[in-house]
């Protein structure tokens, strides 16, 4: 992967920054409970799934298109997941001492994120064939910007796994049309 290395003190800098405000948010009781949920719902990719599966049953012509998007990201998991973080030995931030929810606890590399790889992925895909891309891309970074609230990735992550899962489903795209 090209550009800044991942210890360069810019990119270190603007995590702390972005950290800190995220850290204003936590023990927030509605930030809390919309983040963690979020989070728990990014979790193998679950809401994108489901967002498939509904299109799948409301619109019947859509099934062949549900079922591609979920294929894809499903590839696009395991090309972030198996094959980019092994790349990648960063740590995940300290983590926080009280989390007010359960928190699922991840191995692996903290870069790129898989949740933020995913939801791009899968805003890319859902805009092409549903329109309606503030709403994909909207909940795209909810979901992302739910990882950094609950303590489980660096901004840096967040971004580097946007960019990941945006570029994999605009080849996907090309691949499997």
């Amino acid at each position: 992967m090209s550009g800044i290395p991942l210890d360069h003190p810019l990119v270190a800098r603007a995590d702390a920054r972005i950290e800190r405000a995220a850290a204003a948010w936590r023990g927030n009781p509605a930030a809390d409970r919309v983040f963690y949920a979020l989070s728990e719902a990014g979790n193998h990719s679950v809401i994108w799934h489901a967002i498939n599966a509904t299109d799948a049953l409301v619109v019947p012509r859509h099934r062949p298109r549900a079922m591609r998007r979920s294929v894809l990201l499903g590839v696009e998991q395991a090309i972030v997941n198996v094959g980019i973080k092994s790349l990648f030995k960063r740590a995940r931030p300290d983590a926080a001492v009280d989390h007010p929810y359960e928190l699922r606890t991840t191995h692996t590399s903290s870069f790129p994120s898989g949740h933020a790889s995913a939801g791009a992925c899968a805003a890319t895909l859902l805009s092409r064939d549903l329109g309606v891309a503030p709403l994909w891309w909207g909940l795209a970074a909810a979901v992302a910007w739910s990882r950094v609230h609950v303590g489980a990735h660096h901004p840096s992550d967040i971004v580097a796994g946007a960019v990941t899962g945006r570029n994999l489903a605009r080849i996907a795209g090309r691949i499997w049309p």
